[in-house]
This record gives C-alpha cells, structure tokens and sequence, in this order.
C-alpha cells in the first residue's frame, strides 16, 4: 500500500525509537495492520491515519483521531478535518470499562491474523466500545464481554455446537458433559462426577444437560451468563496455548485492592 487512508482503533503498542511506536492497529479496510508511527495514539478511539510500505511493517503517518467512519482524502482532510491528537481527550472509557476494553483489545491483537479484512468483527468491535462508555452494572458489563467473544469466535472458524455432543446424539437434560475446545460435549458417567466443583478442581468446563439446552435455547443472557462465562474462558485460554492475558491478570490485581 502506498499513502492509504485507514480509519481503525490502536490495539496494542510497543516502544519502537525515542520518539515513535510499534502500532497494532484494528482497521476498518484490512484487519489488524502493523505499523510504525509517531508516539502519542490513544486507545479506544476512532483514528484516522495514512498507511505506506509492501511488508508487514507499516509507516503510519497522519494519525488522527476522527469521527468519520470511512477515510478522508487529502482533499476531504482540508474540510472538516479531524481533530489533532493532543486537543482531544485520551479517552472517555472509564474505571471498570477500561479494564474491560483492554481484555478486548488483547484478545484481538493476540489472535487475529495480520492483513486479513474483518469488517464483521471491526463493526461488533466498535459498538463494543460505544457501549463500554455508558453506565454499566456487572452483569451487563459481561454480557458486553461474552456477546463480543461469540463474534470472534464465529469470525475465527469456532462456532460452537450446543444441540449434539461430540457424537452428534442429541443433548440429554438428565445427562453431564464435559466440554473440550477441539472435540465439543463430551457425554460422562454420573459416577465419574466425585464433586459438583469438578470444573473448578481440575480446569475443565463440565454442564449440566439441562444448562446446555437452556444455553442453545436462550443465548447469552443473564440467567445463561455464568455458564457462558465458563465456556468462553476455557475456548480463550485454548486459543492462547494457555498463556495467561495480561488484562485478566491487570482486572485481578483491581478487585484485589478495592
């Protein structure tokens, strides 16, 4: 690419030099694009940025925060131009929110390919964000987090399958399953089940039947959330080779000390 316009969100960023940085950028045109530009981006704002260079690494030059969600010209630039970074607020996401907005941030720069045009995911990513701004409770501060997840992880080929276990036999109400990212429900014996804290002792995700018909059924919702909690957090941590997220462990240390 050579001077392209690009509109997208910074993910992650690494000191590159003394006065520039290695920018992950999420963007609306080609997916995540790595680049180098001056120091100073923020997080969790729509910029606007011009894009050269044939390899992996980028030069972003221009970089702006802006409202528009499809890219300015030079010529469009002149009329209505975006803000400046440095008259413009770092960012308007806030205590808890941020925390939240950072897990999104790493799950994204962490697992999605380079180059690779996502404009799905960039939309849910953006509304993410737009809902991460307004007052939230606990609850819906997770469904925003697990309704984010079940879009990348349909956009990374991971639809999962609540209507059959691994064999494909309907799930039973009556029966327990264990679930494994790369297999599905898998059906055990009751017998097998030594205590009902069998996920939490051993790191496996196990469910009930009855809560897997209720989670295809109804979604994610608030009476389906802690099961879909548990679900997501085992497909995450499988996704990133069990390494832990530098956000989680960020959002431990605050509750830690409230």
């Amino acid at each position: 690419m050579r001077n392209e316009a690009l509109i997208g969100y910074l993910l992650h960023q690494r000191p590159y030099q003394e006065k520039r940085a290695l920018y992950y950028l999420f963007s609306q045109q080609h997916g995540v694009i790595h680049g180098v530009g001056k120091k100073g981006a923020p997080l969790f704002m729509p910029l606007q940025l011009f894009a050269t260079g044939k390899r992996d690494l980028k030069t972003f030059t221009q970089i702006q925060i802006t409202s528009q969600t499809t890219p300015q010209t030079n010529n469009e630039q002149k009329e209505g131009a975006p803000a400046i970074l440095s008259t413009v607020p770092y960012s308007n996401i806030n205590g808890q929110h941020q925390y939240a907005a950072l897990y999104l941030n790493e799950i994204l720069w962490r697992l999605l390919p380079t180059e690779d045009p996502m404009p799905v995911l960039w939309q849910h990513y953006q509304d993410s964000l737009q809902q991460l701004k307004q007052p939230l409770d606990n609850t819906e501060l997770r469904l925003c987090l697990r309704q984010f997840e079940q879009h990348l992880f349909n956009e990374l080929g991971f639809t999962l399958t609540l209507t059959h276990d691994n064999i494909e036999d309907t799930i039973e109400p009556d029966c327990v399953y264990r679930f494994l990212p790369d297999v599905g429900l898998l059906p055990i014996m009751q017998d097998a089940i030594e205590s009902e804290h069998l996920d939490s002792t051993t790191g496996q995700t196990i469910l009930k039947g009855i809560d897997v018909i209720e989670m295809a059924y109804l979604g994610i919702t608030k009476a389906t959330l802690n099961n879909w909690s548990k679900l997501h957090r085992n497909l995450i941590d499988h996704l990133l080779d069990y390494q832990p997220l530098q956000s989680r462990l960020l959002w431990q240390q605050q509750q830690r000390y409230q």
